[in-house]
């Protein structure tokens, strides 16, 4: 059976290796690899493009990965000066969901890829959590990651995907405010939102943590079976949102 090819959104930043030092790369890390062929899918890492979402023709699904934070002019809000943004990942992201929905592919966003994903249907963006919950709970320092309980809706996506799940990995500075047209289904003690989800759709869904760090990641998986099961169809309209193309305010 043809592995399902699933699309793995990259990172372009200075990057070392070998005698190269500071050299801009296309970058996403191993482990995002690893848990889709885990999971018996076939990964394609795209780099920032938002020329077209065309690629999308050829993907079963996509995964929009982890990383710095969405310019806050994509949901109407001045930058605060903690945001760490990359303007070229937004655009070429957007790019590549829009084409996604619209062609009803599966899509798993992750962190930076839930916010992107709740900012894309209409939603805000928590630009300092700690700030909002008053602890650092969900970063606890520079490339430490945290834990914390976590909760799902009965009977939604999350919680079919995560049965059994209780506890998940943290590394954020930034969250979901308002989830925009999607529904929010996952939360963490302290309220910050852990899991948003399109009821719409076969499998759009948001994750705020790191599942590929986790030693079963599910998630993922559930993102490869999603697009092993998909029977395109007719193509559909995108939700009715601007952000999936407007571009970020200057």
């Amino acid at each position: 059976m043809t592995r399902p090819l699933i699309g793995i959104s990259a990172y372009v930043e200075p990057a070392d290796w070998a005698v190269w030092w500071g050299v801009r790369a296309v970058l996403v890390p191993e482990a995002y690899v690893r848990a889709v062929t885990a999971a018996g899918g076939r990964a394609v890492v795209l780099p920032p493009d938002d020329a077209d979402g065309d690629v999308v023709a050829v993907l079963d699904g996509l995964l929009l990965a982890g990383g710095a934070d969405v310019d806050p002019g994509r949901y109407g809000q001045p930058r605060d000066p903690r945001t760490d943004d990359r303007p070229d990942r937004d655009a070429g992201e957007l790019t590549l969901l829009a084409a996604a929905l619209t062609a009803e592919v599966p899509v798993l966003g992750v962190c930076r890829g839930m916010q992107l994903l709740a900012v894309a249907y209409g939603g805000t963006l928590h630009q300092h959590l700690p700030d909002v919950v008053g602890h650092d709970a969900h970063r606890p320092a520079p490339g430490v990651y945290g834990a914390h309980a976590v909760r799902f809706a009965p009977g939604s996506l999350a919680a079919t995907v995560l049965a059994g799940v209780d506890g998940v990995n943290s590394y954020h500075h930034q969250a979901v405010a308002d989830p925009g047209r999607l529904a929010v289904t996952g939360w963490a003690a302290d309220g910050v939102i852990e899991a948003v989800e399109d009821p719409g759709r076969p499998f759009v869904l948001g994750v705020q943590w790191h599942p590929e760090n986790e030693p079963d990641p599910l998630p993922i998986a559930a993102l490869v079976r999603a697009a092993r099961q998909r029977t395109p169809g007719a193509l559909v309209a995108p939700p009715d949102d601007t952000a999936l193309r407007r571009p970020a305010a200057t």
